[in-house]
């Protein structure tokens, strides 16, 4: 299958510790959301931080406004049939592309029919599957021109749903794969329209300005934009770095003015000391991520058993040292049930509280499996990203060999460059992390389906994905709806292709001059309203 090569940085992120990044101006905002992205084309991106640059640059039907709330963006008005099922937009006369062109109701159709094209293998795809025939579009099984949407003239776009959603009107304001894209610049330019500023035609709120390869991307205010007293920032700067330390001393110095790495636990005292940090509530499970297609990881009594062998509470109280919580399953703790939070109303898989035990039922499964006390259990290999992560995989290692006598080679890379492993599933192990695009339990289970394309693992379960597939139809029986979502949690936690670790709460560095910063729980943070105190 054709894949989507990538576009802009080379696979060799080069560290950026002697860049000096200095803002022209109080309204130039720099920013560090970690190494370089892969992609910005809105289509291809699976990536929470990178929604941070495509969301800056792009507007959907709806967006996220400063309280967090969902609101009309290139789409003034909308209504919906009495069923539920049926959508029609009404885009705003005054919406244009930043080439002054108008935003029209076609640049939607395009963009939602190139996401079901295979050819590109779009990792969001599943995501349209909430429009009539998505599903049938994105198996082969039925042709493009099927799917639910209709243009009614160049302001007016019908949208018929399969069934009746609670969450449609969020998936268009926080997931890139629901934003236009105009047909005529990627037709011309291809796989490279991302590369260059004059080709990366954007209907939001800035506009791409420069790309310096692994040192920084920078947008600036797009004049087109209807609403222009909803941006504040003139320019947004985002610098290329993984070296946390090296941000501190740079947010330290107002050089930059805030960055999404994660301090360990020393940094963090320090951090708050100089009033540094900023903490938001999050919507994030951290986990590893095992290839089950790989022989040494095909036994799932051996995935139980690692699994098992994680001391969590160590690594959180120990190694952390944050305001994260050991996770004892799969979905966090923020997302709501049936009338409370979904956490509460289903099982916890993992026993936390009970370490010895745990290790006692890991090492029968290990010698159930063959290889009692390791013996002729192969070496794994561990693909992880320096910094925080970096100790406490070092941690697990020990955990590992300690109790199971299983060796781990840790390797260090970049997460892009990992990223393109997990894609080609040449990888044994790595870390992963996923943040939800909305406050449903689907947010997380449904990237688990055997054709995901953010399931990287191998893990397809034909229960799983009948059951997650009537999730999808079910919009009157809450109760059920419920029900069919524990039961897919279980199977995930049964099969242990993934093992959750913990449920994240953000820390972010933050300078102390920097005001109107807006953190979101989805991680769809905004930019556009800050500014930098001078009197600071």
């Amino acid at each position: 299958m054709k894949k989507i090569l990538f576009i802009f940085i080379s696979l060799i992120i080069l560290s950026c510790n002697n860049q000096n990044y200095i803002a022209n101006s109080n309204k130039e905002i720099i920013i560090n959301m970690g190494s370089s992205p892969v992609n910005i084309d809105p289509t291809l991106n699976s990536i929470g931080v990178v929604s941070t640059y495509i969301l800056h640059s792009f507007e959907g039907l709806t967006k996220i406004d400063k309280n967090n709330d969902i609101r009309p963006g290139m789409a003034e008005k909308w209504d919906i049939s009495e069923d539920g099922t049926t959508y029609t937009f009404y885009l705003r006369t005054n919406a244009k592309w930043s080439d002054g062109k108008p935003v029209t109701a076609k640049d939607f159709e395009y963009s939602w029919r190139r996401a079901l094209d295979k050819t590109l293998n779009v990792p969001y795809a599943y995501m349209l599957e909430i429009i009539k025939n998505a599903k049938n579009i994105n198996l082969g099984i039925m042709d493009i021109t099927n799917l639910g949407i209709e243009v009614v003239n160049d302001n007016t776009l019908k949208v018929v749903l399969e069934t009746p959603s609670l969450y449609f009107i969020d998936f268009l304001a926080s997931s890139t794969v629901f934003l236009p894209l105009r047909e005529d610049i990627i037709e011309k330019y291809g796989n490279e329209w991302t590369i260059k500023p004059k080709n990366y035609i954007c209907n939001g709120q800035y506009m791409l300005k420069d790309i310096i390869e692994n040192e920084k991307i920078i947008f600036e205010k797009n004049p087109f934009y209807y609403d222009q007293n909803e941006i504040v920032a003139e320019r947004l700067t985002f610098v290329s770095s993984s070296d946390v330390f090296d941000m501190i001393e740079k947010i330290d110095k107002n050089e930059v003015h805030f960055s999404s790495l994660e301090p360990s636990s020393s940094e963090i005292e320090y951090l708050n000391e100089k009033g540094l940090i900023r903490a938001n509530n999050a919507i994030v499970t951290i986990y590893l991520e095992l290839n089950i297609t790989n022989e040494a990881l095909n036994d799932k009594r051996v995935r139980q058993a690692l699994s098992l062998a994680i001391d969590r509470k160590y690594l959180v109280d120990n190694i952390i040292k944050g305001s994260q919580t050991p996770a004892a399953a799969f979905v966090p703790p923020a997302i709501k049930g049936l009338s409370n939070y979904f956490r509460e109303e289903s099982s916890n898989f993992i026993d936390i509280d009970n370490y010895d035990k745990n290790i006692i039922k890991a090492k029968e499964l290990m010698a159930n499996a063959g290889y009692p006390n390791g013996k002729n259990y192969p070496t794994l290999e561990f693909k992880v990203s320096p910094g925080l992560f970096y100790k406490i995989v070092e941690s697990i290692q020990k955990m590992w060999k300690d109790n199971l006598n299983i060796d781990v080679e840790l390797l260090e890379e970049e997460f892009p460059v990992t990223l393109l492993s997990l894609t080609k599933k040449s990888y044994q192990i790595a870390r992963m992390g996923w943040t939800g695009d909305y406050y449903d339990p689907m947010t997380m289970l449904d990237i688990m389906l055997s054709y995901g394309g953010v399931n990287h693992s191998g893990f397809s379960n034909a229960k799983y994905d009948e059951l997650i597939t009537e999730v999808k139809t079910i919009y009157t029986n809450k109760s059920l709806r419920i029900e069919n979502m524990k039961q897919a949690e279980a199977i995930l936690l049964d099969e242990m292709h993934i093992i959750p670790l913990y449920y994240k709460a953000d820390a972010f560095i933050v300078a102390t001059n920097l005001k109107g910063l807006i953190l979101n729980p989805l991680g769809r943070h905004r930019f556009n309203y800050c500014y930098i105190d001078t009197n600071k």
